[in-house]
Order: structure tokens, then C-alpha cells, then sequence
């Protein structure tokens, strides 16, 4: 028996590298420390009520940005790792399986673990705000959405220590991700962590669309509304496109893997071409997907510092909107060099090429906002300016990348590894993190203190273009993507290596400081005690900070652009109608458990999917039974949730008309 147990053990967990006993360690370690706290305090019901059962928006999105700078952190160690790797010829810091499951898993955590909740982290605490609603449109799925997130996350980062991890790239390509080649558990902990946290980003573009067409407040028409939210709009209907690509193309790449079918393999009749065109369909408008709502943070901070409204609105709308549209015209110059013809790759090159010019668009309509504006170079404002010049950097070489003939000698090089994370840190991490700091007072009552976020500031910049930079001029010089190590110094690309390494670690250490400086803000941060520490122009900046759980006392007219503004501007020249605000109890959403509940079930048939394919044994019995039986136990708690929430009549509640004068009265405003 006991014999058996270590068998399947040596099968079930990951074992013979320290790097994963470390992690083991980490993991027990912080979550037994996460226990006693709870207990300690006595906060295990505070934590049920405030946070696994909340549907209140605001609280949604501090979760999704709190699990982002986890998954940064984690992702940015798997980052430190590659480096440390590859900083000089023949480092025996990692074998070749090991980075491979590294490079795979930073990719995928980076985008879709990292980049897309910082996103929805940032919907969630600004777009019922900017639009002057008192939460999304359907609170109950809001909840739902970031649950199945957090599982699906969850799901997949086990895998380093369970089973272990898919080391088949961050796309996963076949043959490579096939049986043949990816035998074990790590593809399908890929496969249904991907696929669990996908349902709930297609439900969360569904609730935004909805929110941001049948909330606003009264008088805000659409060409009113702040342009963050219209970025929100734009990246939203891509998601509702692109996500259902993504769930049936991996469903088909497990269908293959579980059920022995060919979809993707040459030998039974497949074409793997044909996932790779699936995925990229869904890929390359995930990179629109992320960055649009970029372009409305910066939007946002570039006319609230520039103390000016922002500069051709509407072009700024239309280029948003265009970007949305051509984003699904240009997934084929991911694969020039596999043989689509000459006549596929000119159309691809000129979509390419011509998706530049509604982002440069943007760039312009910035730099003209901030011309002859009072610029204040507040933290937001200094991302802001690093990010043009880092992002016209990744354009640039984007459209060399979009020249067909060009790009069969930059294809699967350094230079294509540098142009992705000059766009990707450039335009994507900087602005979630100007937009972090902007929005900070907003979630918590204070702001994030100026010194040490300059540090990071400095720390990050610097440390992107050391690290970055060379890795240019390593893809001209043949470095290939993928390596694990390389032969001896006679390449010369030693040096320039060693660089990127240090540049790295300059990264990491901005981020230090960025987690140092919200611990020390805590305590020591300025506390916002008029709800408008920026001067800001859009309704999120009308109401106390912290906004209350309901938002708006009352909901107010919001008729034209830039309405917080010129409501400021009347009151500053006494045109403002000073009218007492009828007050009238609030109608919201009560707490549920069924989300978290829900999403639990869907980690477990997710686990159980996962290894049923494999062929881990318990002695002599072959544990494929036990697998399936987890997945149908999970899918039917799944189907169960749903059954009791058509059951559930008891889903709102009124707040009176006293606790609201109470709450602003706490609050330091009269009513």
C-alpha cells in the first residue's frame, strides 16, 4: 500500500528540481500564514460577506487587480529565470524542459492572467462611474466572470507543482501540443485553466457592452461619453468575437487528446495549419483587446493634466472603433514564412500596415492635447509621456514586421521578441499602471506616494530599454526565439545577453518599489478628502473617495463631454444651480455565493478534465474512472449553481432614504 502511495505520488507531483521544492515551500508556507490570519482576527465571515460574495463592482475590480500584480509577480520571476538562463553561453541554471514550461507559462500569464484582469480590474472601478450608473448591468455575472477568472488562473498555475506544466509554448501549437509529443497533464491544465477563465471574459465584454449602451446617466449620449469608456466599448466587442474562437479551438485540441480525434494531426488527417490560423484569429485581436483600453487611460490623463479637453474627439472615437474592426484582418502575418502565397501575405502586410494609422492618429491628437496645455508632470502624466516614444518604438517596428518579404528574416528572432514587449510592457503594462496610480484615490481614499513611485518609474523605464534594446539587434544578429541556452562566445551574443539580463533585474526592482510604495501609502499616503484629487474632468471624480457602495446619491444629468468640468466651472462663475437633491432609496443588487460557489465546481471538473487523458495509475488500477467521475461531479455542481440561482427570487434590496444621508453626511457631503 504504502509502496502504491509513493508511486503515485512520484506520478501526481512534481519532483527532482529545487526551484519546485522552493515553490512547494512557498506554497504551504503562505497558505498556512494565510490561515492563522484569518483565524487570528477572526475574519473568515468578513471575508465571505465583503469579498467571495460581493457582486458591488468596485470591489470585483480591486480583486481582478489584486490577483494581476500577483500573476505580474509570478510571470516577472519566470521572466528573472529565462534571463539568468540565458545571461552567458551554456548557463546550467535550467534544463531545456524546465524552461520550455517556464517561457510557456510567462507567456500565457502575462497576457491572459496578468494583462486581461489589470483590464477588467480597471473596467469595473471606472466605467459604472465614468457613466454615472450605480453598478453593471447584470452585478450576479459580474461576479460570476471574475470567480471563473480567479479558478481558471489558479488551475493553471498549480501545474508547476502538480503534474506539471504545458511546455508546448504560449500558443500551443500542434504537434508539439498533441499526445505525441505532450503526453502528460501539463497541455490540459493549459487547455481548461484557459478555458475556464475565457467564459468568464466572454460574460464580462457582454456585461460591459450592455452596461455602457443601457446605463448612462440621463442626458450622456455616446459621442458624450469619456473616452476610457469608449475604449472599454471598443475592446469589448472584439472580446465577444474573439473569445468564442479561443473556446472552440482549444475544445477541438482537447477533443484530440482526450477522445483520439485528428483535428490538428497531419498523420490522421488533420492540419495543424488549421489551429494555428484558429488561434491567431483569436490572438492578434487579444493584443487590440488589451491595448485599446490603454488608449483611453491615456486619453484620460493626457487632457486631465493638460488641463484642456482632449484634442479631436471624434477622429479619437473613430480610430478606436476602426482598430476594432481591422484587428481581425491582420492574424496572418504571424505566419508569413508558412507558405499562405504571395497574394494571402500582400493582403495581411497591407492590413498590417494600415491598422498603423488610426493609432498614430491617437499619438497626434495626445501630443496636440498637451500642446500649449498647463501640463502638471504628476506619476500618471510621467508614464504617459514614457509610453509615446516606447510605443512608436513597437509601432515602427511593427510595420517592418508587417513587410512580407522583410519578415522571413525577422520571423522567430530577438527582434520579434523585442517588438511584442515594446508594444505589450510599452503600451499595455505602463498604461494600466498610470492608470492604477490615477484611479488609486478613487478605490481606497489616498494617493500612492510621489518619491517612491518616481523610483519605480525611473527603475522601470530604464530597465525596459536596457533590457529591450539589444534584444534587437540580437534578432539581426540570428538568435532565434526558444533557445534555452547557445553554443560558445564566438556568436558574440554573450555580451548583449549578459545586457538584457541587467535590464531585466531593473525591472524587477521598479517593481519592488511599486509594491513598497502601496504598503508605505497605507499608512503614510495623502488622503483624498474632496473626492477630486487630480482635478479631473469625468463624473468618477464628482463623488466622495472612496465611493460609496452605491455610488450616487443621485443620479446626475450628464449632458455633453467632460460634464464634471463644466459643472466646476458653473459653480466657479455661481451659474450653478444650487438645488437641494431629492433623495430617494437606491435600489441595488444583494450579495450572492453562488458565483464563488460555482466557480469552485468548475476548478473541480477542470482538474478532473485534466487527467482523465493521462495515464497516472494506483498500483495496477489506472485512475481514468476517478478522473471522469471529478469532471461529472464538477459539471453537475456547476449545472446545480444555475438551478438554485433560477430559484433565486431574493436578489435586491432598497438602502432608505436616512442611511444615504447618513453615509454622505459620513462622508463630508450635505444632502
Amino acid at each position: 500500500m504504502l509502496e502504491n502511495i509513493k508511486n503515485f505520488a512520484s506520478q501526481f507531483f512534481v519532483t527532482g528540481d529545487p526551484l519546485i521544492y522552493g515553490a512547494d515551500v512557498s506554497i504551504v508556507l503562505t497558505t498556512l500564514a494565510i490561515v492563522f490570519v484569518l483565524t487570528y482576527f477572526k475574519k473568515w465571515g468578513w471575508l465571505w460577506r465583503e469579498w467571495l460574495t460581493t457582486v458591488d463592482h468596485k470591489k470585483i475590480g480591486i480583486m481582478y487587480i489584486i490577483a494581476s500584480l500577483l500573476m505580474l509577480f509570478r510571470g516577472g520571476v519566470d521572466a528573472l529565470l529565462m534571463r539568468i538562463q540565458l545571461a552567458f553561453p551554456n548557463m546550467p541554471f535550467l534544463h531545456s524542459e524546465h524552461y520550455n514550461e517556464i517561457f510557456t507559462t510567462h507567456g500565457t500569464i502575462m497576457i491572459l492572467f496578468m494583462a486581461m484582469p489589470f483590464m477588467f480590474g480597471l473596467f469595473n472601478i471606472v466605467v459604472p462611474l465614468q457613466i454615472g450608473a450605480r453598478d453593471v448591468a447584470y452585478p450576479f455575472l459580474n461576479a460570476v466572470s471574475f470567480w471563473l477568472f480567479f479558478l481558471g488562473a489558479m488551475l493553471f498555475n498549480i501545474s508547476f507543482v502538480i503534474g506539471g506544466s504545458a511546455d508546448a509554448g504560449w500558443l500551443s501549437y500542434p504537434p508539439l501540443s498533441e499526445n505525441q509529443f505532450s503526453p502528460g497533464p501539463g497541455q490540459n491544465f493549459y487547455i481548461w485553466g484557459i478555458q475556464i477563465s475565457g467564459i468568464g471574459s466572454l460574460a464580462t465584454g457582454i456585461n460591459f457592452i450592455v452596461t455602457i449602451l443601457k446605463m448612462r446617466a440621463p442626458g450622456m449620449k455616446l459621442m458624450d461619453m469619456p473616452l476610457f469608456t469608449w475604449s472599454v466599448m471598443a475592446s469589448c466587442i472584439m472580446i465577444i468575437f474573439a473569445f468564442p474562437v479561443l473556446t472552440v479551438t482549444l475544445a477541438l485540441l482537447f477533443i484530440d487528446r482526450f477522445a483520439g480525434a485528428h483535428f490538428f494531426t497531419i498523420d490522421g488527417g488533420g492540419n495543424p495549419m488549421m489551429y494555428i490560423n484558429l488561434i491567431w484569429i483569436w490572438g492578434h485581436p487579444e493584443v487590440y483587446i488589451v491595448v485599446l483600453p490603454a488608449f483611453g487611460i491615456f486619453s484620460e490623463i493626457v487632457s486631465t493634466f493638460s488641463r484642456k479637453p482632449i484634442f479631436g474627439y471624434t477622429s479619437m472615437v473613430f480610430a478606436m472603433m476602426i482598430i476594432s474592426v481591422l484587428g481581425y484582418f491582420t492574424w496572418v502575418h504571424h505566419f508569413f514564412t508558412m507558405g499562405a502565397g504571395a497574394n494571402v501575405n500582400a493582403f495581411f502586410a497591407v492590413t498590417t500596415m494600415a491598422i498603423a494609422i488610426p493609432t498614430g492618429v491617437k499619438v497626434f491628437n495626445w501630443l496636440f492635447t498637451m500642446f500649449r496645455g498647463r501640463i502638471r508632470m504628476e506619476q500618471p502624466m510621467l508614464w504617459t509621456i514614457a509610453f509615446i516614444p516606447c510605443f512608436l518604438i513597437g509601432g515602427a517596428t511593427g510595420v517592418m514586421l508587417a513587410v512580407a518579404p522583410a519578415d522571413y528574416q525577422y520571423h522567430n528572432s530577438y527582434f520579434l521578441i523585442a517588438h511584442f514587449h515594446q508594444v505589450l510592457i510599452g503600451g499595455v503594462v505602463f498604461a494600466y499602471v498610470a492608470g492604477l496610480i490615477y484611479w488609486w484615490p478613487k478605490m481606497f481614499g489616498f494617493k500612492l506616494n510621489d518619491r517612491l513611485g518616481k523610483w519605480a518609474f525611473w527603475f522601470w523605464n530604464i530597465g525596459f530599454y536596457v533590457c529591450f534594446m539589444p534584444q534587437y539587434a540580437l534578432g539581426f544578429m540570428g538568435m532565434t526565439r526558444r533557445l534555452y541556452t547557445y553554443g560558445n562566445w564566438d556568436l558574440g551574443w554573450a555580451p548583449l545577453n549578459l545586457l538584457s539580463t541587467i535590464g531585466a533585474f531593473l525591472m524587477g526592482i521598479g517593481f519592488i518599489f511599486q509594491a513598497w510604495q502601496i504598503i508605505y501609502s497605507i499608512k503614510h499616503g495623502e488622503r483624498d478628502v474632496t473626492g477630486d484629487p487630480w482635478d479631473g474632468r469625468t463624473l468618477e471624480w464628482s463623488i466622495p473617495s472612496p465611493a460609496p457602495h452605491y455610488n450616487f446619491a443621485v443620479i446626475p444629468h450628464a449632458a455633453g463631454k467632460d460634464v464634471w468640468w463644466r459643472m466646476k466651472e458653473e459653480m466657479k462663475q455661481g451659474k450653478a444651480k444650487q438645488e437641494k437633491p431629492k433623495l430617494e432609496p437606491i435600489h441595488m443588487p444583494k450579495n450572492s455565493g453562488i458565483p464563488f460557489v460555482m466557480a469552485v465546481f468548475w476548478f473541480i471538473a477542470g482538474f478532473g478534465f485534466t487527467f482523465a487523458p493521462t495515464d497516472i495509475t494506483f498500483g495496477e488500477t489506472k485512475l481514468t474512472f476517478v478522473w471522469i467521475s471529478m469532471a461529472v461531479i464538477g459539471l453537475l455542481g456547476v449545472g446545480l449553481c444555475m438551478l438554485a440561482r433560477s430559484f433565486q427570487y431574493d436578489t435586491d434590496y432598497y438602502i432608505p432614504v436616512d442611511e444615504v444621508k447618513r453615509t454622505e453626511a459620513s462622508l463630508g457631503r450635505v444632502v
